[in-house]
């Protein structure tokens, strides 16, 4: 699960946009049927949908992002 979740990070971090992202990883699934099945079994473990996975975790993943440069900018203050 880490290394898909590396995966998700990496992409995430290439795209300009979450659209873009979620995008890329959708080309990629059609791609490759062991990422699929991967992806399968991460949804499954994580209680979300095949639909909405990828996009659940960049919502966190972006959220803890945010958070951590928010924690940044009030030690400053």
């Amino acid at each position: 699960m880490d290394e898909l979740k590396g995966l998700f990070i990496s992409i995430i971090e290439q795209a300009q946009s979450v659209d873009v992202a979620e995008a890329e990883f959708k080309r990629l699934l059609i791609d490759d049927p062991e990422l699929r099945a991967g992806y399968r079994e991460y949804c499954r473990e994580v209680g979300s949908t095949e639909k909405n996975g990828f996009l659940d975790f960049c919502e966190e993943y972006l959220q803890h992002q945010n958070s951590a440069w928010d924690s940044l900018n009030d030690y400053d203050e």
